[in-house]
């Protein structure tokens, strides 16, 4: 097609050029504006570009393939770009599943994969997308917790903060349901920022604190209890010693302070149940 229009320009300049009858000269005029017009239908396109076409109002195709092109010249051509591209969502301030105030953002990998809805279903695909990102960062963000050690069922329930990967692929599944209709699609979403309130942030931190203490102190207990356990029945196999039950006790009392003592304890022995 190029060629063609390189030749009909070639011809205009010949029939100008050349003296003869006015009709020449016309008809060099004539083929010149036909290169021209013809001209405005040539166009090129890089990688990870495309091309939407509209004829006189109606949506005629699109071209999405780099290289040199020649269309219809009267189509109107709208370039998109196809190539992935970042949003970082603002700090949005989101109650969660407990009711406790916390501050998130996420940052959203995206591109768009059907250039016609892209165009003509939104206004603007990048207003869309931030519009309904924060929408559905904040849903996920108010279906779970913060912070959840609660176990129901021999399950623990995914937390913002612990389930990290498990959270970004409910985030990414929830904002690409929400930019289907304007050829979006989701490579990844992830969570950028994530933060108790800073009304509440001093509260939850002693809040945790406790938590991380008393997981802390269940697990010393069952530990020092396996232990006492242990050291009851090696004694009774072994007959080391023969115990009453309220020798029993002692030792038990005695072993259990030790073992969950934070600092060194030292039990008293009782002379006369050692000499006796």
């Amino acid at each position: 097609m190029s060629a063609l229009l390189l030749a009909l320009f070639a011809f205009s300049l010949f029939f100008t050029m050349t003296p003869g009858p006015l009709i020449k000269l016309f008809g060099g005029i004539l083929l010149a504006m036909l290169a021209l017009l013809g001209c405005k239908g040539l166009f090129t396109l890089e990688p990870n570009q495309a091309a939407v076409m509209v004829f006189f109002g109606n949506y005629a195709g699109t071209v999405n393939e780099s290289g040199f092109f020649w269309v219809n010249p009267f189509y109107n051509k709208t370039r998109v770009s196809l190539r992935i591209n970042n949003w970082n969502t603002p700090v949005l301030k989101v109650n969660d599943e407990r009711g406790s105030p916390i501050e998130i953002a996420a940052v959203i990998a995206w591109r768009v994969q059907d250039t016609a809805r892209a165009i003509f279903d939104v206004e603007s695909t990048l207003n869309y997308l931030q519009i309904q990102s924060e929408s559905a960062v904040r849903q996920v963000a108010s279906s779970h917790a913060y912070d959840d050690t609660e176990i129901i069922d021999s399950k623990r329930k995914k937390s913002l903060r612990t389930d990290l990967d498990a959270i970004a692929g409910l985030l990414r599944e929830s904002i690409q349901d929400h930019v289907n209709v304007a050829g979006i699609v989701i490579e990844e979403a992830k969570i950028a920022h994530l933060a108790y309130a800073p009304e509440i942030a001093n509260a939850m931190l002693r809040r945790q604190q406790a938590e991380a203490v008393v997981m802390a102190r269940q697990k010393l207990v069952d530990g020092a209890v396996g232990m006492v356990e242990v050291a009851l029945k090696n004694l009774e196999e072994k007959q080391i010693v023969s115990l009453t039950s309220d020798q029993r006790a002692v030792l038990v009392t005695n072993m259990m302070t030790v073992l969950l003592s934070e600092s060194g304890a030292q039990p008293v022995i009782q002379m006369t149940q050692a000499t006796s």
